[in-house]
């Protein structure tokens, strides 16, 4: 098994296409208004992927997003739409606001205008727009935003959900854990171990949503391990990691802060002597491969698995360079068929119509 990071395997499938002429002319929606740090950030970072070669639609405001754009050289298309969908918003305003800009970005992309979306913005919201506008793929209860990280023994670590679905019904997790052994078996893992995060290996650890799943994912067809902790995951212990959206959300944004106060700490430590200061400049590019493995704004974001489209939600905090690296992930995503991938894989091991084998319940979308 290769020591390539997830992120640095994305990036360089992210610049292979943009070298490439793509089969796809389509642009890449983009909902301008989402985010912590919109429409300025998004409108630069998607104006950066446009001139890079990968077309950008721009959703939102127009006339609050015409005069960030530049005024010669080639610039995003931009589709108006009246009405957004805050950061503080419940995920249900997004079935109420039609002309919502992730709700047009989403519907841009089902009409057929462009080939994949990226928001910044609520990822509840963004999830309600997804399935409204684009629906659901068979066999799947609840779709779930889906990332991978680098695991201590060089393998990939697949964690879902990451952000979607906070208040998770046991039969949702059943969805996620098809969802992430789908999507692991494309990305070339035979037979995907998944694992149950909880709070110790025990059956009987865990709180109820937990310990009410457990029966239920180890009634499926798939190679399920049982519980496994964070620590064993991170270490090779499972392929697939699947949680419920808060959980999975906190323990992503806490491996960020983490990281991030490490390398803070490592930045002093290096500036604080001249020594210090001539190792990092040895050590270059061994660091700069280790920031593109962990840094958050370098992944781009994460795929909203469960949608019969490509769609990528990125972080709420956004920058220009995350942006754009979230726009690069979609394209790349979409030229690779991951949707069309993973839609296949889960279609061959979902259970026979009417077989009784699946536990899973058909619900509605997060509100």
């Amino acid at each position: 098994m290769g020591v390539r990071s997830p992120a640095a395997a994305v990036q360089a499938g992210v610049r292979a296409a943009a070298r490439a002429r793509s089969p796809d002319p389509r642009p890449v929606v983009v909902d301008a208004m989402g985010g912590d740090h919109a429409p300025a950030a998004v409108v630069e970072g998607a104006v950066q992927a446009h001139a890079s070669g990968i077309p950008v639609l721009l959703v939102g405001d127009e006339a609050v997003i015409r005069p960030m754009l530049p005024d010669h050289g080639p610039v995003p298309e931009v589709v108006h739409a009246t009405e957004v969908v805050g950061m503080d918003d419940r995920p249900s305003a997004a079935r109420t606001r039609d002309d919502a800009s992730v709700r047009v970005a989403a519907r841009c992309v089902a009409e057929g205008r462009g080939r994949a979306m990226v928001s910044c913005g609520n990822s509840g919201g963004t999830l309600v727009a997804a399935v409204l506008e684009l629906g659901k793929v068979d066999g799947i209860d609840r779709p779930a935003i889906a990332t991978s990280l680098p695991r201590l023994d060089g393998g990939t670590l697949y964690l879902i959900d990451v952000g979607t679905t906070a208040d998770a019904q046991p039969q949702h997790l059943v969805s996620f854990a098809r969802l992430g052994e789908a999507w692991a078996r494309t990305e070339g893992v035979a037979r995907p171990r998944i694992g149950l995060l909880s709070n110790g290996a025990e059956p009987s650890k865990g709180n109820r949503l937990v310990r009410d799943a457990h029966p239920r994912l180890a009634a499926l067809d798939l190679d399920y391990i049982g519980h496994v902790e964070p620590t064993a995951a991170f270490s090779g212990a499972c392929d697939v990691l699947v949680c419920d959206g808060f959980t999975g959300n906190i323990l992503l944004k806490t491996a960020e802060a983490v990281i991030g106060m490490l390398r803070a700490h490592a930045t002093r430590r290096i500036q604080a002597s001249l020594a210090g200061r001539i190792g990092a400049w040895w050590m270059r590019p061994a660091l700069r491969g280790l920031r593109d493995d962990v840094d958050w704004r370098a992944r781009g974001g994460a795929v909203l698995l469960g949608v019969p489209a490509t769609v990528v939600i990125a972080h709420g905090r956004s920058d220009a360079a995350a942006v754009r690296a979230a726009i690069g992930l979609a394209h790349y995503a979409d030229d690779a068929r991951l949707v069309d991938a993973v839609r296949t894989a889960l279609a061959a091991a979902l259970p026979a119509p009417g077989s009784g084998s699946d536990t899973g319940q058909t619900g509605a979308p997060a509100t």
